[in-house]
């Protein structure tokens, strides 16, 4: 069964005592303040404003959707109010990568991918300017990760990327292994799929955007986020367009949140390996949608939510050793649709179009996405 523990794991406080905290470091952070007030001015708006979507069956997708009702349930997505959509990024989560790489086709899977992940649903966004990407992973799904990287990485590559073209989406990359990933494996994959679908800058090919998910901060899922910064998500040679900083495992605090983010901003050069500072253009910031037991300010009150309170600091945050311009790319939202199976959803009677969907009117969200800031 899945639940919210799709984005953190099931390490439950451990991991929230681990990344949610935040930082004591008033010196820098003041220094990160008087960047932030100096180019308030001049920084670029929200480029990235996405949110995962679970479809109806928290995050199985095991069922091809009837469109009417997939329409009544998430209209929202596609019309704040204003028949201009409330994102310009859906991700469907989550694929199997075990199963991808089998090609296996049982009750919820055809060839290897979830039945419900089909051209119908890629299309009812891509119709209205919403960019599709589908995630491959999440926790439930680590254990997988880690077998079909062991057993032919490559080919999982190869099999993403047909994927993408097959369905016109762009592929991120959820593996939350935070003990010992396997990171020759992943460097394959993600090698065998720039073959296919070669990084561009220009975002005008959707098959080509390739990303992948880190913790909130750096004191979780290291070892990825250590590689992934210094190898995949640099300015000089990217290989990956940018990372997500998942949600902690509860709606952090406007200073949580920042904090969280921070850290990947400044990396962790006390660590062996040192974790190198992340360019603010390279990731998005996560904060929760649904999966709470109430509905949420980010979801229907949008003066009161997190995009709202955290969207100074995150347009105008300063690099602090990687990047040049100011400002993350933007935010991803956890999770429209029924992320877990008790909690609440993001279909009527809720509708996020009062948070997300004013949001994106006020922040000055661009639909479709444009090219991102490369530095």
């Amino acid at each position: 069964m899945r639940t919210i523990t799709h984005r953190l794991g099931v390490l439950g406080a451990a991991a929230a005592l681990l990344i949610t905290p935040a930082l004591t470091a008033p010196a820098h952070a003041q220094t990160h303040a008087a960047a932030q007030a100096s180019a308030a001015a001049g920084t670029d708006p929200v480029q990235v404003y996405g949110a995962w979507l679970c479809g109806s069956d928290q995050c199985t997708w095991a069922t091809a959707p009837n469109m009417t009702t997939f329409d009544t349930q998430n209209h929202w997505m596609i019309d704040r109010g204003n028949g201009s959509p409330s994102v310009n990024l859906v991700v469907l989560a989550f694929a199997d990568p075990l199963k991808l790489l089998d090609g296996t086709t049982d009750a919820g899977d055809t060839n290897g991918v979830p039945n419900g992940m089909d051209q119908a649903v890629v299309d009812y966004f891509t119709s209205h300017g919403v960019r599709v990407m589908l995630s491959i992973g999440g926790i439930t799904y680590t254990a997988d990760w880690d077998s079909a990287l062991t057993q032919n990485a490559t080919l999982l590559g190869q099999k993403a990327a047909a994927l993408a073209t097959q369905l016109g989406v762009g592929i991120e990359i959820d593996y939350e292994n935070s003990s010992s990933p396997n990171l020759t494996g992943m460097q394959s994959f993600i090698s065998a799929y720039r073959a296919v679908h070669a990084y561009d800058a220009t975002g005008a090919d959707p098959t080509a955007r390739l990303t992948i998910d880190l913790a909130a901060g750096d004191r979780y899922l290291i070892a990825l986020d250590q590689y992934a910064t210094a190898n995949w998500l640099t300015t000089s040679k990217p290989v990956l367009d940018y990372a997500n900083a998942m949600v902690p495992s509860k709606q952090p605090s406007t200073s949580s949140a920042e904090s969280n983010w921070l850290e990947h901003v400044d990396g962790k050069p006390n660590y062996s390996p040192p974790i190198a500072p992340l360019a603010p253009a390279k990731f998005t910031g996560s904060v929760f949608v649904a999966g709470q037991s109430q509905v949420l300010p980010e979801c229907n009150n949008f003066a009161s939510s997190l995009q709202s309170s955290t969207s100074g600091w995150v347009d105008s945050i300063a690099p602090a050793g990687a990047g040049s311009t100011n400002g993350m790319l933007g935010y991803m939202f956890w999770a429209a649709g029924a992320p877990s199976s008790r909690g609440q959803t993001t279909f009527p009677p809720n509708s996020c179009a009062g948070g997300v969907g004013v949001g994106a009117t006020s922040l000055n969200v661009p639909v479709p996405m444009p090219a991102l800031r490369q530095n």
